[in-house]
């Protein structure tokens, strides 16, 4: 298989970084060119409109959320603890793609949010068969409220580690429930 060429990936996460500081309005073709250090010819070879780099921004977070899911489904401690210990800010390129779909989401982007759902319930199928699927539900909105109010307190940048107490907190909760 092909590389993919250097500038095409630094192109994409330039629109990553931009959906995330200044939202999906601000990034526009312009600006994702001098965030990349490409010039506007060098990014419209590889995209040539806006949603181009909004469909491959969305086939990286499919990939990225595929390998995750792949890892969960691996995880020794099973599904359900691995979502719940994964869902705090590390800076994965799993976490900015994430963030930077929701930018798109925000907008109403019917893409995005059908993209979400899907993965939403691959991970809500997954957890299930670890937990049950009354049970799956209460871990998704756990970890769904670990990674908010992570963000929240601290964005993309943040140290999560005044969340790690919750995290084994929420995980004996999960052990109780499900012995």
């Amino acid at each position: 298989m092909a590389r993919k060429p250097v500038a095409r990936d630094a192109v994409l996460d330039a629109f990553e970084e931009l959906l995330i500081d200044v939202g999906e309005r601000a990034a526009t073709l312009d600006a994702v060119a001098r965030r990349a250090g490409v010039s506007k010819g060098g990014l419209l070879y590889h995209f040539p409109n806006k949603e181009a780099l909004i469909t491959a921004t969305l086939e990286r977070l499919d990939r990225l959320a595929g390998e995750d899911l792949a890892a969960m489904s691996a995880a020794q401690e099973g599904a359900a603890a691995y979502f719940i210990r994964s869902s705090l800010w590390s800076d994965t390129p799993m976490d900015r793609s994430f963030v930077a779909a929701t930018r798109l989401a925000e907008v109403a982007h019917e893409e995005a949010r059908r993209r979400f759902a899907a993965i939403q319930q691959q991970w809500l199928d997954l957890i299930g068969k670890d937990v049950g699927t009354a049970m799956a539900k209460a871990v998704l909105y756990m970890g769904d409220g670990l990674y908010f109010n992570a963000m929240w307190e601290s964005g993309p940048s943040g140290n999560p580690g005044n969340r790690r107490e919750d995290v084994e907190e929420l995980l004996a909760a999960v052990e109780r429930l499900r012995g």
